[in-house]
């Protein structure tokens, strides 16, 4: 089993123990393709299917719940297979679509209406919301409800053939109007909607609710234990109804876990499209989008997904995540992965007075401080260097240990250089900041033992390569983006994406292939853009910062 235990397995032991479901372990992961997958439905992705391989001959099944035609895509269905997959779980054979079993929904909508269970009712859905009550006020019956079954089942096959129009008749499940739960109060199971669905055509114009698909569909697979998030609570006493009255051979056991909040994000499918399609991001894929497509395109790696969604547990309180917690989930599993580079985000010239002006050298750099079996590159060097521009300072502090005038520092894997002033190319009219070096001291070490507490990263200006990076942070500059405004929208953060076209990067990395993971030394992870890298043209993504420096600047 799993270290890391929580309240539903728990449950999931006590019931293997107790001999329940036949020994058997059978979850879902159960999405509406309706939108792309984003960190939340990670969390629930990872209790699923990690819950199903945690015990002997578990299995987890992928399911579509796929029930409104109106707003479900194709596209969506693909990307979400992806996503899982990318996530590291696989379903096997056990794929399965809600719409699969359409015509089996019917013939039990049949079977409520045969046990005088559900009948059909004329009402407009602004009647059935008033009809329906309050929290404090039970609600009334509808003026259909006591039709017979006779009429109820010529009225529901005749909006099976496609007689009526849209919302002229649902059929509705016929339970308690005066039911404390205001779910259990004649809830509707069936709507008309004459909209070709994406896997059945035209086949039907009238598709079943949620609730009473869901339920039956986990039946039918033969579901033990349905995971649901803590807004499924209150249904669950339908969810059992169904069950109970249609007299299923199976009977899932609905548990329901608190869902992923997070920092600096919005976590709702009709808010992140809002964003698409008002062109606020780039796309699904945006990599300032929290969706796992959009993570994976800013490199975030599945490992740390995994990582943050075990780091995180599960319980039934609803709390609020900081995104900074994900955030180093990044930098843990990248700073073990990814080899390390040179590269300079925002260039400042440097020349070597004394170094020979037409000589160059290779220096050698290990790929990886701690992993000498990820190997060592060689970096060439010679008299005119590019370096940060944040690493100089004509006028430095007391504690500002990088160049400043009069001061030595150590070039990485290089050598010892000291600092003689700056001053600005007539002809080009670039600034650039002349050093004396210290020939004795190849790879950085002085040969007198003296301290130098300074060490800054460099490219060779005569072989370096120009490339885009992307400097991503976070979409939205408040903790809660919907919290005290009409608009989630005006807390979106203007500086969330930068773009820098004259980056200096070393050599190696123009042959970088897209989708790679690098650490540029004292920069940060970044990331070959899986889209628009090529070589020649390298376009680099930032993951993530080497430390968190969001709440700093906070």
């Amino acid at each position: 089993m799993s270290e890391h235990k929580d309240f539903i397995r728990d449950i999931i032991a006590s019931d293997l123990a107790a001999g329940k479901n036949e020994g058997r372990v059978v979850t879902r992961f159960p999405p509406e393709p309706n939108g792309y997958l984003h960190i939340g439905h990670a969390k629930s992705i990872c209790l699923n299917f990690g819950v199903a391989a945690e015990n002997s001959g578990g299995i987890c099944h992928l399911r579509f719940d796929d029930t409104n035609p109106t707003k479900e895509e194709v596209e969506y269905a693909e990307s979400i297979m992806e996503d899982v997959k990318w996530l590291g779980f696989v379903w096997g054979d056990k794929l399965f679509y809600a719409s699969d079993y359409f015509e089996r929904f019917y013939e039990y909508a049949e079977q409520l209406i045969k046990l005088e269970l559900a009948y059909v009712c004329d009402l407009s859905a602004d009647e059935i919301r008033q009809y329906r009550g309050t929290l404090t006020e039970p609600g009334r019956d509808s003026p259909y409800r006591s039709r017979s079954i006779t009429e109820n089942l010529d009225l529901f096959r005749r909006m099976r053939a496609g007689e009526f129009s849209e919302g002229s008749h649902v059929l509705r499940a016929k339970i308690d109007m005066a039911s404390p739960n205001l779910n259990m109060r004649d809830p509707a199971i069936y709507r008309i909607k004459k909209s070709s669905h994406h896997r059945t055509g035209d086949k039907w114009c009238i598709y079943p609710m949620y609730d009473f698909a869901h339920c039956l569909s986990d039946a039918i697979e033969g579901i033990t234990h349905s995971l649901c998030t803590l807004e499924f609570q209150d249904h669950r006493p339908l969810y059992n109804w169904f069950l109970e009255k249609l007299q299923t051979r199976h009977r899932p056991r609905q548990i329901e876990f608190s869902r992923l909040n997070l920092t600096y994000t919005v976590m709702s499918k009709r808010k992140l499209l809002q964003l698409v399609e008002e062109q606020l991001v780039e796309g699904w894929d945006d990599p300032r989008m929290l969706t796992i497509s959009g993570l994976r395109r800013r490199g975030c790696p599945p490992g740390a997904i995994r990582a943050f969604c075990a780091m995180i547990g599960i319980s039934k309180k609803d709390s609020r995540i900081d995104m900074g917690v994900l955030e180093n989930c990044m930098r843990e599993e990248l700073n073990e992965s990814a080899p390390r580079a040179l590269g300079i985000l925002r260039p400042l010239k440097l020349i070597i007075d004394n170094y020979p002006e037409q000589e160059e050298e290779e220096l050698e750099a290990m790929n990886h401080p701690k992993k000498p079996e990820m190997g060592k590159r060689m970096v060439p060097f010679c008299r005119e260097l590019y370096i940060e521009e944040s690493d100089f300072l004509a006028d430095a502090p007391r504690k500002f240990f990088r160049l400043t005038p009069g001061r030595e520092v150590r070039l990485r894997f290089a050598y010892l250089v000291t600092c003689k002033g700056i001053e600005k190319n007539e002809a080009t009219g670039e600034l650039e900041v002349h050093c004396t070096y210290d020939p004795a001291s190849r790879g950085g070490s002085a040969p007198d033992g003296r301290k130098v507490k300074g060490t800054i990263h460099w490219v060779s200006a005569r072989h370096g390569i120009k490339a885009q990076v992307r400097l991503y942070d976070r979409l939205f500059k408040e903790e809660d983006p919907e919290s005290g405004v009409d608009d989630f929208k005006t807390n979106l953060n203007p500086a969330s994406l930068e773009i820098l076209t004259n980056c200096i990067l070393e050599p190696s990395l123009g042959q970088a292939a897209a989708g790679k993971h690098y650490q540029f030394e004292r920069q940060g992870y970044f990331y070959t853009d899986p889209q628009d890298h090529k070589p020649g043209q390298p376009v680099f993504n930032r993951t993530v910062s080497l430390r968190d420096s969001w709440n700093k600047r906070k």
